[in-house]
């Protein structure tokens, strides 16, 4: 780490750490990214023929979350089963602050590169390791992916219609709640460290980094009530709000909720229907969540027969809660996050011209770091073997000969 005293002071707040980055596909990528956005040195070390997710098929866009996810990192590769290979990721120990790895629970000690050995080579490195159900455990060894997490943790089984199947859902959230779980216990380390001089190691569970996500769901296995359903569709989890649900437009779908009174009766007045202030099936929550049907029923009359920009106009107008149900191409032009500089267009070398983002993390005190578009495979070899290690042309040419890089 660099001293903080020969920092600007408008540094990004984690200029001078210095990430070793093992980890791929979503879940350790997202907490390295967010490091990197946040000033770190970001050295992505990768197997030969690049990390999982660099290879997936670029014509069908699949590859589009590599750029995503690896902007403003570097990129080396290095072969960690040859013994070469080894020594050279130690020696990048020593001069590094952060470790973090999301291979499956004993493959870094299979490697000879278990948080003993790091450690005993750098001790104030923090070794943050992200998995599916945690190094320890009777889950530890199976097999984790999002998917399978999410089958696991419950998520799937409220995902959907009562009357059908569970889904999954749409977006990988065991990945990325894990992601932001490792992030936030990287900077939390990194803290500790400053005060008390101690390295140490940190590991994040998918498993365990979504379970409070089901706050609503799991509050309703506590009720009186057994007649409320595990997947309520687009109602709320615990089927103790109303309206809360998704509602049809004459172009598309709406989501409105009312999470008190005062939202309740600020949509009759934008629905023009006074006499529904009175009306006993709807005076309190509690008789609307009783006559949820009758009141869907009544609200999506009345949506229906408007467009999605008419009604949120309107309910903007009244302020009820609500939004308009957007497809992603509507997001990925959305201008507020353009505006905020969350959102931008680039033009990749890979890729071509597409949108990506920045961390939702800003701070007050200055901007992020310039984009830079996720690197190619090896593109960092000579800069960072040579300017770390010391390790001349000559010599890497005779590395990647051998297979070591």
């Amino acid at each position: 780490m660099s001293d903080p005293a020969a920092l600007p002071p408008n540094a990004p707040p984690l200029a001078g750490i210095r990430v070793l980055d093992l980890t791929q596909i979503y879940n350790g990528p997202y907490a390295t990214f967010l490091m990197a956005m946040a000033g770190a040195e970001v050295i992505k070390v990768e197997p030969p023929g690049g990390e999982f997710l660099r290879r997936r098929d670029a014509r069908s866009g699949a590859g589009v979350p590599f750029a995503m996810l690896n902007a403003n990192k570097r990129s080396i590769s290095l072969n960690l089963k040859a013994p070469r290979g080894r020594e050279m990721l130690l020696e990048l120990v020593r001069q590094a602050d952060v470790l973090a790895e999301n291979y499956a629970p004993g493959v870094m000690d299979r490697l000879g590169l278990g948080y003993d050995t790091v450690r005993a080579v750098n001790p104030r490195i923090v070794y943050a390791s992200g998995s599916g159900y945690g190094s320890h455990g009777p889950y530890r060894d199976y097999p984790a992916m999002d998917l399978t997490v999410q089958a696991m943790s419950g998520v799937m089984s409220i995902t959907g219609f009562p009357e059908n199947p569970p889904v999954k859902s749409g977006a990988a959230l065991c990945d990325f709640f894990g992601g932001v779980h490792l992030y936030g216990a990287i900077t939390t380390a990194l803290l500790r460290r400053e005060r008390t001089g101690l390295g140490s190691r940190i590991e994040v569970a998918m498993l365990e980094a979504v379970y409070p996500s089901l706050a609503s769901s799991i509050g309703m296995t506590y009720g009186e009530r057994d007649d409320i359903p595990l997947r309520t569709g687009n109602r709320h989890g615990g089927l103790s709000l109303c309206p809360y649900n998704v509602y049809p437009a004459s172009d598309g779908f709406v989501a409105i909720i009312c999470n008190n009174d005062k939202h309740w009766l600020n949509l009759v007045d934008a629905m023009a229907r006074p006499d529904l202030k009175d009306d006993p099936r709807t005076v309190t929550m509690r008789d609307r969540v009783h006559h949820m049907a009758a009141i869907d029923a009544i609200i999506a009359d009345w949506t229906s027969s408007l467009s999605r920009t008419e009604l949120f106009d309107r309910l903007v107008a009244f302020r009820v809660p609500s939004a308009p149900v957007r497809d992603l191409p509507e997001v990925l032009a959305d201008p507020h996050m353009h505006e905020r500089g969350m959102l931008l267009e680039v033009d990749h070398p890979q890729y071509g011209r597409i949108t990506v983002c920045r961390s939702p993390i800003n701070y007050s005190d200055g901007p992020q770091p310039d984009y830079q578009v996720s690197p190619a495979y090896g593109a960092d070899n000579d800069a960072v073997y040579g300017r770390l290690l010391g390790i001349p042309a000559d010599s890497l040419t005779a590395l990647g000969e051998e297979g070591v890089i």
